[in-house]
């Protein structure tokens, strides 16, 4: 199995054999269950999908879900993804995924919804330096020049400018699996992983690790 569904706990640090501290992201890292297995001769594709089991089920499921649910045998789930198969694998509906598909020492990606930071200037939004912030100066936090006023008298699309940051879709590659914790179902990832605690990922195996 090339990945699976799991949810972001928070960052902490453990200490290596030679007494080194590492950041770590723990991410609970299923269980999930296999809801379909898509295959080249149906779908066009080999994927198997994903469904993430919480400790609360939803309370109430939409009634095409529920039949997708009911033909593979499962209880209703919030979070759905699909993964890609290593040759060989067999999953069937129903089937359990936990953290141990995974190893210390493996790569991985993850992908998850960074946090919201509303509307921000080009400073936090950009990086942009900024003027200077003495001697009367009344260019401090501004953009600057976005465009001539004579030709082409407008602002092209895409400057860099002020707006809405955050809150979307980010992968962070290659991050190093420090430790499993198979009984609970705990990864342990070297560094920092998007969005904020109880946020959702999907982790899959690096493809440049």
């Amino acid at each position: 199995m090339n990945g699976m569904l799991g949810k972001k706990l928070g960052m902490t640090q453990i200490y290596l054999d030679d007494g080194t501290a590492v950041p770590v992201t723990v991410v609970q890292a299923g269980p999930c269950l296999v809801v379909q297995r898509k295959t080249v001769e149906r779908d066009g594709y080999d994927a198997v999908q994903l469904g993430l089991v919480e400790e609360r089920p939803p309370r109430r499921v939409a009634k095409p879900l529920a039949g997708h649910f009911r033909k593979a045998g499962v209880a209703g789930l919030r979070r759905l993804a699909e993964f890609g198969l290593d040759p060989g694998d067999e999953p069937q509906p129903g089937d359990q995924v936990k953290a141990s598909i995974f190893s210390p020492d493996d790569y991985v990606d993850v992908a998850g919804t960074s946090k919201g930071k509303g509307f921000q200037g080009v400073v936090k939004r950009h990086g942009f330096r900024g003027g200077r912030a003495t001697h009367g100066s009344m260019f401090h936090r501004a953009p600057g020049s976005i465009g001539a006023s004579a030709f082409p008298s407008r602002v092209f699309p895409g400057t860099r400018l002020g707006g809405r940051m955050g809150g979307e879709r980010v992968t962070a590659k290659n991050l190093k699996v420090v430790k499993v914790d198979e009984e609970a179902n705990l990864l342990y990832l070297r560094g920092a992983v998007p969005g904020s605690a109880d946020g959702y990922l999907a982790i899959r195996r690096a493809k440049r690790g």
